[in-house]
């Protein structure tokens, strides 16, 4: 196992012995402190369930992914420590809205909406959104073959946001969906005609046998950050920020993503 899969595992470990709720407040708790010293904070950082490769649960339970694997080496390279909750992306984003987290990453989109709640990093992964259908459709070409159709969709995804912004147009009717995995299962079985997904998300999951296959070139989707509370946490930020221009600039980013992406 990676340092960085190390790092994460260790923390999902320290994530299940401490509970969310023991730390009350309406502001994002700090944990642990040194008696009669500096507080040493620990941030509460959420994140979603089922959105390989970004975040997902490996054969031995461990939380990996990009996001997390990330996570993990930011925080080891500025030096801070978090307790990771595994929510689903909008009970993480609710979490953080309600003070209740110290900040989110969950491949979540960078948005005019979310900036008035939110304040966000720098960018650390470009997203891009591809219709995908069943591997034996030999029917649907592309976005004119929807007509009439269902189209399953993943709520507060880029995907959703694209389906919406063309089913007019295109004569076609979403169902959303909490997760990808159910999302993918009302295409397989021809419930839905087509998904729309975050194209590594989508690849992810068709080299791990999810009977789909791409069928659209990618349409330009928003750009995933980390998101903290409107000004609250300026000091996690920051270091989230000095930490991924640290990573871009010794290769270690790159590393992340070659693991779980491959063209």
């Amino acid at each position: 196992m990676s340092l960085l899969k190390k790092f994460a595992a260790a923390t999902f470990a320290l994530t299940m012995t401490l509970s969310l709720a023991a730390c009350g407040g309406s502001d994002a708790p700090a944990a642990d402190s040194n008696e009669g010293g500096d507080a040493a904070k620990t941030y509460i950082i959420a994140t979603d369930t089922t959105f390989a490769p970004f975040e997902f649960q490996n054969e031995s339970g461990e939380y990996v992914g990009i996001d997390i694997d990330l996570l993990a080496a930011i925080a080891e390279d500025q030096g801070f420590e978090y307790e990771l909750q595994s929510l689903g992306f909008n009970a993480a984003v609710q979490a953080l809205e309600a003070g209740q987290a110290d900040g989110v990453i969950a491949g979540m989109s960078i948005t005019d909406e979310r900036k008035e709640k939110f304040d966000f990093s720098e960018p650390y992964f470009d997203s891009g959104v591809v219709m995908g259908i069943a591997a034996d459709n030999e029917e649907i070409k592309g976005y004119e073959d929807l007509a009439g159709k269902k189209v399953a969709v993943k709520i507060g995804t880029e995907g959703a946001s694209f389906a919406d912004s063309i089913k007019d147009q295109y004569g076609f009717e979403t169902v959303v969906f909490d997760d990808s995995s159910a999302m993918y299962m009302d295409v397989t079985v021809g419930n839905s005609a087509a998904c729309f997904e975050d194209y590594p998300v989508l690849g992810y999951g068709i080299t791990q046998n999810v009977a789909l296959k791409m069928v659209t070139e990618k349409e330009q989707g928003s750009s995933y950050g980390f998101a903290v509370g409107k000004e609250k946490n300026a000091e996690l930020l920051e270091m989230f920020n000095a930490g991924l221009a640290n990573l871009k600039e010794n290769g270690k980013y790159q590393e992340i993503l070659d693991t779980y992406i491959q063209e």
